[in-house]
């Protein structure tokens, strides 16, 4: 019975703790305070004898539950909002201690392998934590060559997953990678050791394809900055092409190209000089004979630069009489051909480079390039001398 009263005493001191309604409701009356109050206390002695008749019938000995007080309004002040999700005691217990220093030897070596490629592939490797270090905290052993990828976009993880443990960072405005070792990449039905230069390479143009990119020369790990230059001139010069056909650019195959236009402003100065004789005809007509001189002294003989200008070779044995008048006995000496081809070789490539830099410039402005902000690679059918 005292359990009974206690319980009806609950109850009621509970509904009398409620606050009256102001501010213009007082749709709820007294009366209903009352009658509210009246089945609560109800409610709370008919649950209190069901208690005690358990209770009473429980074994001697057993172990009776504590009854849980009333709650008022104050101890539900502090309660979870409604909505708050609650986790489970484990899932809201502390991290554990090996949790936390795996996080911690990650982040370690995320800012490693940062630190690492920066070094690489800025060249300034004696500037702070020494390489062999930052090998260490990077999980990225040292190899003794690399070979440096330029690209705009990286691709898919799947597919770069060929090129190996390869580290990546930004120089610029190109994504770069350095790939260790490229000279054991492998297809994957041969063993690194077996691979040859080709077998290397075609596993890099199956990694990129489809893909914007550039690969750098294979050099020593000291010289990777050397690598990601040239690989990022390179991707600088190429002509759009684009397409999920399109393949990277090799560094190795344009060697003599990027010679040329190491320095522009001497290759303008050499195309001055030696082309002369040129600058009094009209620009069509100067083209004409630029692209005829070029073809000449790269096919040998006339026929080949008809065949390689799509003309008669009458016609450029016609051309060929008016270039020996313009540039008279100079043509036969072995020095001034060659710098006459350097010159007019560097003039195509600078045309080559300004197309390529207009087509990335209209793919930007472009809906489809903002939302790719791809520069495809490609070789395209050659620009013509003078930008024509």
């Amino acid at each position: 019975m005292q359990c009974i009263e206690r319980s009806l005493r609950d109850a009621l001191g509970h509904t009398e703790a409620r606050s009256e309604p102001t501010n213009g409701a007082e749709t709820a009356t007294k009366s209903t305070w009352k009658n509210t109050s009246k089945n609560a206390a109800k409610a709370a002695a008919k649950n209190a004898a069901k208690a005690a008749a358990k209770n009473s019938a429980a074994p001697a000995g057993a172990e009776i539950p504590a009854r849980t007080p009333a709650r008022t309004p104050a101890d539900t002040s502090t309660d979870t909002p409604v909505g708050t999700p609650v986790g489970t005691p484990a899932e809201e217990a502390a991290v554990t201690p090996a949790e936390a220093a795996a996080a911690a030897a990650a982040a370690t070596a995320g800012r490693a392998r940062r630190e690492l490629f920066d070094a690489l592939a800025t060249g300034a490797e004696g500037s702070g934590t020494p390489l062999a270090e930052l090998s260490r905290l990077a999980g990225w052993p040292l190899p003794e060559t690399v070979q440096a990828v330029a690209l705009v976009t990286p691709g898919e993880a799947p597919a770069l997953a060929a090129l190996g443990d390869t580290l990546i960072g930004a120089v610029g405005e190109e994504l770069c990678l350095l790939v260790p070792d490229p000279d054991r990449l492998a297809p994957a039905d041969r063993e690194p050791d077996s691979c040859d230069e080709t077998e290397s390479r075609a596993v890099l143009s199956a990694a990129l394809r489809g893909r914007t990119a550039a690969v750098g020369h294979a050099v020593p790990l000291h010289d990777a900055a050397s690598s990601v230059h040239w690989a990022r001139r390179l991707l600088s010069m190429t002509p759009a092409r684009g397409g999920p056909d399109s393949r990277p650019v090799f560094v190795d195959d344009h060697l003599s190209g990027l010679l040329l236009m190491q320095d522009e402003s001497l290759t303008r100065a050499l195309a001055a000089r030696r082309l002369r004789p040129l600058a009094d005809l009209t620009p069509r007509q100067s083209e004409r004979l630029e692209m005829t001189l070029l073809a000449w002294l790269e096919g040998g003989g006339a026929p080949e630069a008809a065949k390689a200008l799509k003309v008669h070779p009458q016609t450029v044995r016609y051309r060929l009489r008016q270039i020996e008048r313009l540039f008279g006995p100079g043509l036969r000496d072995p020095g001034i051909r060659f710098e006459l081809e350097m010159a007019l070789r560097s003039r195509r490539l600078a045309a080559q480079v300004e197309r390529a830099r207009r087509q990335y410039s209209r793919m930007l402005r472009g809906p489809r390039g903002l939302r790719a902000g791809l520069r495809p690679p490609g070789i395209v059918r050659e620009a013509r001398v003078n930008g024509l």
